[in-house]
């Protein structure tokens, strides 16, 4: 066996135990090393330190339980967090941002396996995705709003919906006509977040509220720094993957091992020009905005 195959079966071992005391020393054991080695070689097939893996993997699993409408004091409690705020410090300190935020830009399913092999594969041969990194001025939106919720991942099928409802009922047709954008894009931002409750505003950026409709929202967006990504080209049938993908290479890779983290005070949004007209273009992208601050 290779040491990919030892270290495979600790990881095995922590998702098939995750609620339980989990230790280096008793992972190096079950791999047949010495825990000083075990950590050497853990940490350069994995990236991260055991016990740090270890962590992410709790919060994970923890995050499906609370997305199952599972109580936050028994998660907390069942994975070793005592607290709902341990829980979610723990959550921000590994993952750069709130549960909340991964809740709702990830569909939350139960943790899959990880396949060292597979992501072996994926360093040597995958693409890294870096963004850039921006100062963007305050800017005005106007738009429509929908109500959703992040319970049981309704949001994920709510939004799509709305768009094609805004796009049937000629509401995205109308933003073009009364409003007389100064470019061409449509955003999809996140408001108003209360909980499991959120606003999703999907709309056009203007220089004056002065031609807002009655029916229409208003959204004035604070400047910030933003690390900006742009979704691989892919043809219209892997578009929605596509955005998938990227949100959960933001939240799961880049994010935690980057030096920032999720910027809170500002929102986050999405943005979508030509470059996503499968009538102009073979294959289609678009932008990703996350709101982030350094480190300290």
């Amino acid at each position: 066996m290779e040491y990919i195959d030892f270290i495979q079966k600790t990881l095995d071992y922590i998702d098939e135990n995750i609620t339980e005391r989990i230790t280096a020393d008793k992972l190096a054991k079950l791999a047949g090393f010495s825990t000083y080695h075990y950590y050497r070689i853990f940490n350069s097939l994995v990236g991260v330190s055991v016990m740090e893996y270890v962590t992410r993997r709790k919060l994970q699993y923890a995050l499906h339980e609370l997305n199952n409408g599972e109580k936050i004091v028994n998660i907390a409690l069942n994975y070793s967090f005592e607290t709902h705020t341990g829980f979610t410090k723990a959550f921000k300190k590994h993952f750069g941002c709130a549960p909340n935020f991964y809740r709702l830009h990830a569909p939350i399913g139960f943790p899959q396996r990880i396949d060292l092999r597979k992501i072996k594969e994926d360093k040597t041969g995958g693409i890294i995705m870096q963004p850039k990194i921006i100062d963007k001025d305050t800017f005005k939106i106007v738009g429509y709003e929908f109500k959703t919720t992040l319970k049981n991942n309704s949001h994920s099928r709510d939004i799509p919906a709305f768009w094609n409802k805004c796009n049937t009922e000629g509401k995205e047709s109308m933003l073009y006509k009364t409003q007389n954008p100064p470019k061409h894009g449509e955003y999809g931002i996140c408001a108003n977040i209360n909980g499991d409750e959120i606003s999703y505003i999907l709309g056009v950026e203007v220089t004056t509220f002065d031609k807002a409709m009655e029916d229409m929202y208003k959204l004035e967006v604070p400047s910030g720094t933003y690390a900006v990504f742009t979704t691989p080209q892919v043809p219209d049938e892997d578009f929605v993957s596509s955005i998938e993908g990227t949100w959960k290479y933001i939240l799961e890779q880049w994010l935690p091992n980057s030096e920032y983290e999720l910027d809170e005070s500002k929102p986050d949004f999405e943005f979508y020009d030509e470059r996503c007209h499968p009538w102009e273009y073979d294959k289609l992208c678009m932008e990703i905005y996350v709101p982030v601050v350094k480190k300290l």
